[in-house]
């Protein structure tokens, strides 16, 4: 199954109350999903979803490099075999205040809703780029 996007920009989400991008912050425990995720995507156009998501859990998870090394294919098999969210349900659009544009090759850029380049997209700007919202905190 095929989990990335393609010339698809996410908008913040309608009832994100972030006026701007926001890093999202760590917990004293350790790092939470929506910061490995801002930490990842902030290099542009180095992940695509699929890639993101699930370094996402290996970091989360504090799975080792040598387990990776050994039982890497089964892990990454056994963490795609369940369902999950996309970045569409992420906290970066939900709440930290971040718009994500998937290029043609599935690669993600993190974009700041405050930013020229977020109207841009969210405005339809550029008519190769579907505009998707990220999704609610709440519904209706």
């Amino acid at each position: 199954m095929e989990w990335n996007y393609y010339n698809t920009f996410i908008t913040v989400s309608p009832d994100c109350l972030a006026e701007f991008g926001v890093v999202p912050p760590d917990k004293k425990s350790g790092r939470t999903k929506p910061s490995l995720e801002y930490e990842l995507a902030s290099r542009p156009y180095a992940y695509t979803q699929e890639d993101l998501l699930y370094e996402v859990h290996v970091r989360h998870k504090g799975i080792s490099a040598e387990e990776l090394a050994e039982n890497g294919p089964e892990i990454r098999e056994a963490f795609f075999s369940k369902p999950m969210a996309c970045m569409r349900a992420s906290m970066l659009p939900k709440k930290y205040g971040w718009g994500i544009h998937f290029n043609g090759e599935g690669r993600m850029k993190l974009i700041p809703r405050e930013s020229a380049e977020y109207a841009h997209f969210a405005e339809g700007g550029n008519a190769n780029v579907k505009v998707v919202a990220g999704m609610r905190s709440s519904k209706k």
